[in-house]
């Protein structure tokens, strides 16, 4: 008898030669009624112990595989039908309520110039700092006798975010309100899982975040998209049945105006008529170039109809995982338990690492540097966009760390073009749910600096006037 016998993979030798074994059965490889070796015949050839045979043989005796007798050996009783290996079956689908979305940014190898938007630089974080933090969180956990953590997260952490909110977003809240999340994505998940039901209709900016309508798109809503103007979402444009409107109102992503005060009351004022949700997502506000930043827009909310989004990602680094939702008092409950049905609770250590690093001070001296450094980065690029005045027009930016670039003449091939020149920037096509859109780039500052940004906007002008 002929039999192909792999011994690879994780796990003991005795298990994996049982489980090599059996799927030899499972595929077919052997007939019933056909004879295997006998043990000792089969330990030599695979040059293990007999005892890890007789066992694997025993393991199969008893599911039923195999049979044996004295005098007669081991052989086959039964084994269920293969499947072809040219058809292999994929199993379950996903139900009826999911719906194919479209994949947009994810993990991309830098380029020769890089301008990705939202995307900051490892080499920026306070190493040093992070460290000592690091440090305490652990001494701190080797001693925790507790077992699972708070669905809302560290109670040190959410405090000292409260604090920070208070003195630099005007958004006076407590420890108790806040959320800690995995990234603002899970905020946003955690939000729509408890306020959207399929059919629900949610608003969002046009242009806007495109993994934020995903998430809604994901839930079965019926998402429409609200154009915006030089004074931020044009609210008298809402749909009467929304039931959650998504906006970025410190600075609009991606084109970058903030939401003026007027609209602002306008928008409180359509939730509080509809009973709709807001969903405020801040997610550069820390970096503004003109002027203090922004107070929140949940800072003129009185009747909890505001839910605050906030994250780490920009300030630090995404890879962190963490950022943070000011819960309105209408959905606590609710958020609190769809977090526990998901992941828990977030990592304990990291967070306890990042209060600490806030309670230090640390910080607040890394995001002055940053200020700093995103200063000098934004003016550098400005100089040079501005050498090839007939190719674009910067868009008004008085925060965050992108730029957004309207183009004089339209680009048919736009994204190619910056493929074939590898230059890693966003269209801003590719941020439109419609088929209008604007011709122009994203062109982040986060992770390029000095001659390399001359270089890369030498490079796109290069590509757009080939």
């Amino acid at each position: 008898m002929q039999i192909h016998l792999s011994l690879d993979g994780a796990g003991g030798l005795g298990q994996r030669l049982y489980e090599s074994l059996r799927r030899a059965l499972i595929d077919g490889q052997v007939p019933p009624g056909e004879r295997l070796p006998s043990s000792r015949v089969l330990a030599a050839e695979l040059g293990v112990s007999r005892r890890l045979v007789v066992e694997a043989y025993e393991r199969l005796v008893a599911e039923g595989f195999l049979g044996g007798a004295p005098g007669r050996g081991t052989f086959v009783l039964r084994v269920p039908p293969p499947l072809p290996r040219e058809a292999e079956r994929p199993g379950p689908g996903p139900g009826a309520h999911w719906r194919p979305l479209p994949d947009w940014g994810g993990r991309r190898a830098p380029g020769r110039h890089n301008f990705p938007g939202g995307v900051t630089d490892r080499a920026l974080l306070p190493w040093a700092a992070w460290r000592r933090a690091m440090m305490a969180a652990l001494r701190e956990a080797s001693r925790d006798i507790g077992l699972y953590g708070d669905p809302r997260g560290e109670a040190s952490l959410r405090l000292a975010i409260a604090r920070y909110l208070g003195y630099s977003r005007g958004l006076a809240c407590d420890g108790g309100s806040l959320l800690i999340t995995q990234g603002a994505q899970q905020g946003l998940d955690l939000l729509a899982r408890v306020r959207v039901a399929p059919g629900d209709t949610v608003a969002v900016e046009e242009p806007g975040y495109p993994p934020a309508r995903a998430v809604f798109e994901a839930r079965g809503a019926r998402v429409v998209p609200v154009p915006v103007d030089d004074q931020g979402l044009c609210v008298e444009r809402l749909p009467e049945a929304a039931s959650l409107v998504y906006v970025t109102p410190s600075h609009q992503f991606p084109l970058g105006m903030p939401m003026s005060l007027e609209r602002r009351l306008a928008l409180l004022a359509f939730a509080r008529r509809h009973g709709a949700l807001v969903v405020e997502d801040d997610y550069d506000g820390e970096f503004r170039f003109e002027g203090r930043p922004l107070d929140a827009l949940k800072s003129l909310d009185r009747e909890g109809h505001v839910a605050y989004l906030g994250s780490f990602s920009k300030v630090l680094h995404a890879d962190l995982r963490l950022g943070y939702l000011v819960m309105p008092p209408g959905l606590a409950t609710a958020l609190l338990q769809a977090r526990t049905f998901s992941d828990g609770y977030p990592p304990l250590v990291t967070q306890r690492a990042l209060a600490r690093l806030m309670i230090d001070g640390d910080f607040a001296r890394h995001l002055r540097r940053m200020q700093r450094l995103y200063t000098a980065r934004r003016t550098r690029l400005g100089d040079a966009l501005a050498a090839h005045p007939a190719l674009w027009t910067p868009l008004p930016q008085v925060a965050g760390i992108h730029v957004a670039l309207r183009l004089r003449s339209p680009v048919a091939d736009l994204p190619a073009r910056l493929a074939d020149a590898d230059i890693r920037a966003n269209p801003l096509a590719s941020f439109y749910a419609g088929e209008a859109s604007l011709d122009g780039v994203l062109l982040g500052f986060g992770v390029i600096d000095g001659e390399a940004i001359d270089r890369g906007v030498a490079a796109l002008a290069e590509a757009i006037t080939r």
